[in-house]
This record gives structure tokens, C-alpha cells and sequence, in this order.
């Protein structure tokens, strides 16, 4: 299994950048940051967390771009991959972000993984003018219009929510395949959703019961004729102990994603040769 870490990025504490240097000096294989591009004062939106419309704190206003924050970390690394824990592509045109993704792959000679969510907060999706009710079919075609654009010469699409005719774009990213995990609970129609579109999950930090969930993704991926296995990034929200790790590895997490404060640069690389102590 490999091992990264994930940063709530915000603007005060350590920078994404040093984070993710000694992340990679400390041997961690994946540097991950979320996305919100803003949060709505009035909302309705459960936080999945609370259960209701409040915050569990206040790092979500206070969210660093995430492109721009793997960017600064490609530029000081030269190893590590840089992933999103989770972004939400829907919240951004889908042409201008396939430019964005693409030029930080090649830049960072092809270390891209996109870990994307549908939206918790579908009043912040609101405000980008994503109806919540079909936020995953946007999604949908916004996967598939920024793949036509990283692989097709003249690339276009014609979907209800993205359509652009015969186009030019590059730079095309390094990898022949951005890999894309979706974060959510895996119930049936999401492990469905993720054997027709992507390339594996990352787990909630809510998620129980791993092995089912597991299962349950292995089987559709299975029935939608998907070579190989799913991807499985799991968020460790507790200290784990040797079943854990175990139980895990049997049925086929290939990621395990460490929580790191956004605190100072002390802290934080303190906090990391912690876990690097005891890595499995």
C-alpha cells in the first residue's frame, strides 16, 4: 500500500509546498489537498460531519485553490504524486480546468491523481449553477470532456451540460490516463457510478465497514468488464493497528491517506515524522 498525506490547506500555517518537500523527504508517496471555492453564508446543505448547516470548523472558508497549491508543491518536489482530497471539478469551466490539470501534469513530469467529490454542499454548487439533483451526470460529462481534450487531437463534446466543437489543446498531460477516484460513501449506485467513470474510491472520513464496501466496488467493477481492480484511498481517521492494516491489504486498498493540522511549519513537520514512524 502506499502512503500520503493529506493538508487542509488554508491561509495561515505551514505552505502546501513545504508540506508536500517534506512529505517526499520523509518518504510518503502522495501529497493530497481539498477544494472549496467558497462557502455560502445562508445554506441548507447538511454537512455530512455535523448533520446539519454548521461547520465542524473554520478551515473551509479558508481553503487554498488546489491547482495553484500542487503547483507551488510540483515546484519543490520531484517524486511525491499530487492529488485532491477531494476537488470538485464541477465548480469550475470544464475547458479551463482540463488546461489547468493538463499543464500540472506535464510540469510536474506526471504526477497528477484527481480524487473528485459530487458536492456535499449543494448550495455552494448552486451558486456555480450545478443543479444538485444532477450533479453526478455533470460530472459525468465533465470526466468525459477533459479526457477528450487530454487525448484527442481535435477534441469535442456535445453533452447537455458541456458542448464545444472540434478544439486544439495542449499541452496533453504527461500520463496517457490522469488516474480519478471519487469520494463518497460507496453505496450501490456510487460503486456503479465509479466502474463506469473512474478509476477507483477514497473512502469518507465516515466510512465504516470497509470490507463490504470494498466487496460491493470489486463486484461492480467486475460486472461493468473492467480489467484489473479499483483503486480503493482510504482516509485514516484513527490510529490503526496491525488487523487493520491486515484487514486492508485483503481486500485491496491501495492508498492510505494520513491527516495533517494546518499548523506551523514546526508542527506539521513534527506531526509527519510521527506517522513516517510508524508506517505499515
Amino acid at each position: 500500500m502506499r502512503n500520503g498525506v493529506v493538508l487542509f490547506t488554508s491561509d495561515r500555517g505551514i505552505t502546501p509546498a513545504a508540506c508536500a518537500r517534506a512529505a517526499e523527504d520523509r518518504g510518503f508517496d502522495t501529497f493530497y489537498v481539498p477544494e472549496h471555492t467558497h462557502i455560502p453564508v445562508r445554506r441548507s446543505a447538511a454537512h455530512p460531519g455535523t448533520g446539519d448547516e454548521s461547520l465542524p470548523d473554520d478551515r473551509y472558508l479558508r481553503t487554498l485553490d488546489p491547482w495553484v497549491a500542487l503547483a507551488t508543491a510540483a515546484s519543490v518536489t520531484s517524486t511525491i504524486r499530487l492529488g485532491t482530497a477531494v476537488a470538485l471539478p464541477v465548480e469550475s469551466d470544464p475547458i479551463t480546468l482540463a488546461k489547468t490539470i493538463a499543464t500540472l501534469d506535464h510540469l510536474s513530469g506526471g504526477r497528477v491523481t484527481i480524487g473528485a467529490g459530487f458536492g456535499w454542499n449543494t448550495d455552494e454548487l448552486a451558486d456555480h449553477h450545478v443543479p444538485a439533483d444532477r450533479r453526478r451526470t455533470v460530472l459525468r460529462e465533465y470526466i468525459e470532456a477533459m479526457r477528450a481534450l487530454w487525448t484527442e487531437e481535435e477534441a469535442a463534446y456535445d453533452g447537455e451540460f458541456v458542448s464545444f466543437g472540434p478544439s486544439w489543446a495542449y499541452p496533453k498531460p504527461t500520463q496517457p490516463h490522469i488516474p480519478l477516484v471519487i469520494g463518497a460513501e460507496a453505496g450501490p449506485r456510487t460503486v456503479a457510478w465509479i466502474a463506469a467513470n473512474a478509476d477507483g474510491w477514497m473512502t469518507t472520513p465516515r466510512t465504516s465497514d470497509i470490507g463490504s464496501k470494498a466487496a460491493l466496488l470489486h463486484e461492480a467493477w467486475g460486472d461493468a468488464g473492467r480489467d484489473g481492480a479499483p483503486q480503493i484511498h482510504l482516509l485514516i481517521v484513527a490510529k490503526p493497528s496491525a488487523d487493520d492494516v491486515a484487514l486492508w491489504a485483503d481486500v485491496g486498498v491501495t492508498d492510505l491517506i494520513w491527516g495533517i493540522p494546518d499548523a506551523d511549519e514546526a508542527t506539521v513537520v513534527g506531526y509527519l515524522d510521527k506517522i513516517a514512524s510508524r508506517l505499515p
